[in-house]
């Protein structure tokens, strides 16, 4: 399993990889790992406000529905569309194809609040 360095994590599993002033948003490798099979995803549209540790979308896969909490405050800016046809994805390339929104950044000291990848192993082993 995978922890990119240069991502930072909440506790609901999330990643964000900050480029700016703007962030792509996706699922974890273990998150993904633990959900089995995804076969659908529920995310705002654009232009959607994200409220940091509020829920803002689901992850169906064939185990389980989980609600995904936002791991920054951000307007949405781009959704993945390719994970209306494609939510498998997020299985198959968690930190790449399989991000699901990217977000125009609130308040960047929220990103404090979140995990390094060493920090988040540690957190995942400690469960």
């Amino acid at each position: 399993m995978e922890f990119p360095k240069d991502l930072k994590y909440n506790s609901e599993h999330l990643w964000v990889k900050v480029n700016g002033d703007n962030a792509l948003i996706g699922v974890t490798d273990y998150a993904q790992d633990q959900l089995g099979d995804v076969i659908y995803v529920d995310v705002p549209e654009q232009d959607y406000e994200l409220e940091q540790n509020e829920s803002f979308g689901t992850i169906e896969s064939a185990k389980s529905v989980s609600e995904l909490y936002a791991p920054v405050s951000g307007h949405v800016i781009r959704v993945n569309e390719s994970l209306k046809d494609e939510p498998e994805l997020i299985n198959d390339e968690p930190y790449d194809s399989g991000w699901l929104l990217e977000v125009k950044l609130n308040n960047e000291n929220e990103l404090n609040d979140l995990m390094g990848g060493d920090e988040y192993e540690k957190y995942l082993n400690n469960q």
